[in-house]
């Protein structure tokens, strides 16, 4: 199993977790979110945290609630994220990527920054490629979208979600982008239906839900759908050259289940296959993980 951690970022900090929250700095403003696998004590005192934060998330249900302000601040503004996407050389060193951020009544707030691990791979792989083809499944708001395109990438970005697909396009336009592919749309059946059509990618990425629902309704478990979709999605991968990424945040669901799943595929034989867990450490000194990984690769 192997660990990743995010290295590149300025715009965002993790200060301190504990005790079921966690502290954050996402450029200007400071926030306290809600985190489920913070089962230890805060590193900070409480003094420290309220002095510190902007801005509270509290729960009134299982999956809603609403912010509490604390210090003057705006409920929307931007972050910027520089990559070693920006490799000196490739032209791309100080533009970044711009991502707009909102406090939701759902405790996100645009960005998982433990992503950022990914989206350096994505970026790496697909400049690689030519004529890169790359798609988003369960895409949210568009950080791999944004790295894969600013590769040179063709991209399609696909979430049920018609509302965080249309953030992603702003997102898209921020960062100085065009010409993504935007789909709101169920990922299974959309998978389904570039398998008819005998399209291939050579670069996907899957981050999906334990729970969710489709455009139409259609439901998704993910320990019940994850590994028929796993094997469809698959099938879209380019034959010589391809880049999968399968990410999970789910509470007990282990790497091991990730790696399974794809290494059960005989298809894949000729593809690297690694696994392991995301996590970013706080100012504090704690490592806060932040869900599991797959990955398949196969280079020429």
């Amino acid at each position: 199993m192997e660990l990743l951690e995010p290295l590149n970022w300025k715009d965002y900090e993790l200060l301190d977790a504990g005790d079921f929250e966690k502290l954050e700095r996402f450029g200007v403003q400071c926030l306290i979110r809600p985190e489920p696998q913070a089962v230890w004590k805060k590193k900070w005192s409480k003094e420290e945290w309220d002095k510190t934060a902007h801005v509270k998330f509290v729960a009134n249900s299982s999956s809603a609630g609403e912010w509490k302000r604390l210090k003057k601040g705006n409920p929307s503004w931007e972050i910027k994220y520089f990559p070693g996407l920006g490799r000196k050389g490739d032209g791309h060193e100080e533009r970044g990527l711009t991502f707009k951020l909102n406090l939701t009544s759902f405790k996100h707030v645009g960005i998982f920054p433990e992503q950022a691990v990914n989206w350096e791979t994505i970026y790496d792989f697909m400049k690689k490629c030519d004529k890169p083809k790359f798609l988003n499944l369960f895409a949210y708001t568009g950080g791999a979208s944004l790295s894969a395109r600013l590769a040179g990438a063709d991209v399609t970005h696909l979430d049920s979600v018609r509302q965080v697909v249309s953030w992603a396009n702003e997102n898209m336009r921020l960062s100085g982008l065009d010409n993504i592919r935007w789909m709101v749309d169920d990922a299974v059946k959309f998978v389904k239906k570039e398998i008819k059509r005998g399209n291939l990618y050579h670069g996907i990425i899957l981050d999906p839900p334990a729970y969710g629902h489709g455009p139409n309704g259609e439901k998704w478990k993910l320990e019940d759908n994850l590994s028929d979709l796993m094997g469809e999605v698959i099938q879209l991968l380019h034959p010589e050259k391809h880049l999968l990424i399968l990410n999970a945040y789910s509470l007990g669901f282990s790497s091991i289940i990730i790696d399974n799943i794809l290494r059960s595929d005989k298809r894949m034989a000729g593809s690297k296959c690694s696994s392991g867990e995301l996590f970013i450490t706080a100012k504090s000194g704690i490592r806060l993980p932040l869900g599991v990984w797959g990955r398949l690769i196969k280079e020429q």
